[in-house]
């Protein structure tokens, strides 16, 4: 299934008005998250790397490929989760009787969330999603209602208190 998710189209310069310069052009993976189809660079680098992004109809080779302003970004099968974590989550969750849903789960080293994702997808009621960095969680999942978004938490430091 392949789906039309963007264009390249953010630039301050028209391609026609100015000749193709370094300042014009853009790293494909950087362009993919600018421009809000995929949720981290890494995420970009994957979907690239899998043969699932075009650029103007041709397969993407390589995340640091340049592309410029007007380029249509074409990316095929969008992944399930926000990283890997949520496949090895997914597979353990499958071979181990754990019964998510509806249940409170906290997520401890969150990053991107892809456990997080993975507990949300499977019918978690809540996640409290912690982690010792800031800003690295996909923004979906930011945005969740049922997330709690614990940043600049040290795990190792955490009482039954600090839950909200």
């Amino acid at each position: 299934m392949r789906q039309q998710l963007g264009s390249a189209t953010n630039a301050t310069t028209h391609p026609d008005v100015m000749s193709p310069t370094t300042s014009t052009r853009k790293r494909l993976d950087q362009a993919l998250f600018d421009d809000g189809l995929t949720e981290s660079r890494e995420q970009a680098k994957r979907l690239i790397m899998a043969g699932k992004v075009n650029v103007n109809g041709q397969r993407a080779r390589k995340p640091s490929d340049s592309i410029l302003p007007g380029d249509a970004l074409e990316v095929q099968e969008p992944e399930k989760y926000v990283s890997r974590g949520g496949f090895k989550l997914e597979k353990a969750l499958s071979e181990f009787p754990i019964n998510t849903q509806g249940a409170i789960a906290i997520d401890l080293g969150t990053s991107t969330g892809g456990f997080t994702d993975c507990l949300l997808q499977n019918g978690a009621k809540r996640v409290y999603a912690v982690d010792v960095g800031k800003g690295q969680l996909a923004w979906h999942l930011r945005r969740d209602h049922r997330v709690v978004v614990m940043e600049k938490t040290n795990a190792r430091y955490m009482k039954p208190a600090d839950l909200p």
